[in-house]
């Protein structure tokens, strides 16, 4: 890298405390310049993203589980320092730790001490069956399919603070993870397409869903994947579309999640959502969003949009292509792409962090990649007094 951070290391267990396990650090290391970047402003002066840590004090012995599980919570104890380094660096990679399946993986996440969300999540718009306490496939959609930089969740109600991806298997061609800051996003956004800044302030976003009884597409869910847990099989329509209301009713989001039944037994729900949040700590504007995905899958596909999705100004204006297309290259400029190596977790203060997914070359399963989803203490903050732009997490159900 052209700028490298002074080497940190992050020493756990008090002097004179007493531990059944051994000492353990990490150290930071530099990635390749495609993998890692210093980010601009108005993050501080030589953060990079991801910060990369790799255990350093090993001496030839081989290292436990157990003992990441006990570094992670003591770290987390003392003042929830890797949270800090997620808020200040919106990603972390972890390499070296033995994690080998999607146990090891969930029992590594759920260190963090964060609150799980991958159980079940309301409103989910991709399919992720359970393999493991809180851990799915990332995304089952067909290794041709680019999924392009986004924030987790954006286009609903309630999104995750805190998102793991741990690398099972790893394509020897393509495959890559997209990295990129919310923060460095608007603020290149404001500066350069303020008028589209300033309306989405101003305006927020109409987020319009559609879900249907049968899946839409490979990797997608269905409605009952997404607001029918409380549904049996023998239920009547009519009840059948009363638990899945009573589920929609748990954003708490009043008149700005509105919802409309279509006559194939699917429904669209129509969400009015802040695109521009704040960063909990700093009260930075973020740009929490995936309309420069919503832009670049256009692209990708003729110049037709996504039939399942649809996005516009909150007064129900469309946003306008051009600024659209601006955002998406700003996406990219400021993005890289993680290669990924067997065992790798990359974890993403998803209030800051943007992700994705490149194509890949070969078979389906050459590239095999698990998610964990967390809520944390801290919903990001509201960049617009009105009852539309104020973030929730959704009612318990």
């Amino acid at each position: 890298m052209t700028t490298s951070l002074t080497q940190t290391t992050l020493q756990t267990f008090e002097p004179g405390k007493a531990t059944s396990s051994p000492l353990l650090t990490f150290e930071q290391f530099d990635l390749p310049q495609s993998n890692q970047r210093v980010l601009g402003p108005p993050h501080p002066e030589g953060i990079t993203m991801p910060l990369a840590l790799r255990p350093s004090n090993l001496d030839g012995a081989e290292l436990e589980l157990e003992t990441v599980v006990e570094t992670i919570k003591s770290l987390q104890t003392q003042g929830g320092i890797l949270t800090k380094k997620l808020a200040l660096h919106g990603a972390l990679l972890f390499r070296g730790l033995p994690i080998h399946n999607a146990q090891d993986f969930s029992t590594f996440s759920h260190a963090f001490g964060y609150k799980p969300r991958t159980d079940e999540i309301i409103g989910i718009v991709v399919d992720r069956p359970l393999l493991a306490p809180n851990v799915a496939p990332a995304n089952e959609s067909p290794k041709e399919t680019q999924i392009f930089s986004h924030n987790e969740s954006d286009e609903v109600p309630h999104a995750p603070e805190y998102v793991f991806f741990y690398g099972h298997r790893a394509a020897k061609s393509g495959g890559e993870t997209p990295i990129a800051s919310s923060l460095e996003l608007f603020r290149r956004a404001q500066q350069e397409i303020p008028e589209f800044v300033g309306r989405l302030a101003e305006k927020g976003i109409l987020s319009r869903i559609t879900y249907k009884a049968d899946r839409q597409y490979r990797g997608g869910s269905t409605l009952r994947q997404a607001f029918g847990k409380a549904i049996r099989d023998g239920d009547d329509e009519a009840t059948r579309r009363a638990k899945v209301e009573a589920q929609i009713a748990r954003y708490g989001r009043g008149r700005h999640t509105t919802w409309e039944w279509t006559d194939d037994g699917g429904v669209v729900l129509t969400h009015r959502l802040p695109a521009i949040r704040t960063q909990p700590g700093t009260g930075l504007p973020t740009l929490f969003t995936g309309l420069g995905a919503y832009s670049s899958t256009a692209r990708a596909h003729g110049g037709s949009r996504d039939s399942t999705s649809q996005q516009l100004f909150g007064d129900g204006t469309p946003i306008p292509e051009a600024h659209l297309d601006r955002l998406a290259e700003i996406t990219d400029e400021v993005r890289v792409l993680h290669k990924w190596q067997c065992g790798d977790i990359l974890v993403y203060d998803n209030i800051i962090a943007q992700h994705g997914r490149e194509p890949w070359q070969g078979e389906q399963s050459d590239r095999v990649v698990m998610a964990s989803l967390f809520d944390g203490d801290q919903v990001p903050g509201a960049y617009n007094s009105e009852d539309w732009a104020q973030v929730v997490q959704a009612f318990e159900g």
